[in-house]
């Protein structure tokens, strides 16, 4: 799908969906993994990567 790395950065990298609402993130993956992060529409703390297609 992505011709070029930059692409596949900027729409994949430290990118993740909620899985309660649905809405995107823009965060460190390591700080998701910790817990720091939560969702910012619904309190949600269950994130998920955002899916390669």
């Amino acid at each position: 799908m992505v011709k070029f790395n930059e692409a596949a950065v900027r729409m994949f990298q430290n990118i993740f969906i909620c899985k309660r609402c649905k809405h995107k993130i823009r965060a460190p993956s390591l700080k998701v993994v910790q817990g720091k992060i939560s969702c910012r529409f619904c309190k949600s703390k269950s994130l998920r990567p955002k899916r390669k297609k």
